[in-house]
């Protein structure tokens, strides 16, 4: 019983990321098909915890900023040196755009850092945040680190939609894009989950870890740049692992 409880809230979690909007309880038992008085439970206990408000009275609920307090204490303690973080401003500063440390959680990358372009237009991102592994260049670099059979256990699990016209996936599908990535070193996504926004990732295979470091940024100033990105990052990667490990 207490599993259960336990994966109805991260089931819970995973709702409001996706919808980006308060939730009331009855959206809450329409998506989830569970009974209205479990629902409004677990909902009260988050309230009572602080982790769940009412942004506005009777307008639906919406996660705290406590989340966002517990994943960087989370991300505090993931024991990474701060030659890392480094690494990712200096990449910042030379690119211009936003880069971030992404590590798995199962079917989704979770940001573990982030440092944000200073650019008016730029991709905004923050420390805990959850996204598809699929679809995301940061989730294919992760995924290419994987066993085969690990990998293809994993993106069985995903559920695959279509984030943008014409983008549905299968596995095979990704697993076809890996594959034919491999050999340049880094992991494109040209507006796939979210309009105009592009994103270009490496492996990141630091003291045993299966993280990726990746930009994020508009389409319209990353994508006549990729080569020269992914290069940049494969090589700032490869000598920091080099001289770090």
């Amino acid at each position: 019983m207490l599993v259960k409880q336990i994966s109805n809230l991260f089931d819970l979690m995973d709702f409001f990321v996706r919808a980006k909007k308060p939730l009331s309880v009855r959206e809450i038992v329409e998506e989830f098909s569970w009974p209205r008085s479990s629902a409004f439970n677990i909902v009260s206990t988050m309230v009572a915890h602080g982790y769940l408000y009412q942004p506005v009275p009777r307008g639906g609920y919406y996660p705290t900023v406590k989340w966002m307090d517990l994943a960087q204490d989370l991300s505090a303690s993931q024991l990474l040196p701060e030659s890392v973080h480094k690494l990712l401003v200096e990449l910042a500063k030379q690119t211009g755009e936003t880069l971030f440390l992404a590590a798995p959680e199962g079917t989704s990358v979770v940001f573990l850092d982030v440092v944000e372009s200073s650019a008016d237009i730029r991709f905004i991102a923050n420390v805990g945040q959850r996204l598809p592994i699929h679809v995301t260049a940061a989730g294919r670099a992760i995924l290419s680190q994987y066993l085969p059979a690990e990998r293809a256990a994993t993106l069985n699990r995903v559920k695959y939609q279509s984030y943008e016209k014409d983008t549905f996936m299968t596995p095979e599908s990704v697993e076809n894009d890996i594959q034919n990535s491999a050999s340049a070193g880094w992991y494109v996504n040209l507006g796939i989950y979210a309009p105009g926004v592009a994103g270009i990732a490496v492996p990141f295979s630091f003291r045993g870890r299966r993280d990726a470091i990746a930009l994020g940024g508009p389409a319209s100033r990353i994508e006549k740049n990729i080569n020269a990105i992914g290069k940049l990052l494969r090589k700032a990667v490869d000598q920091f692992l080099q001289e770090n490990e």
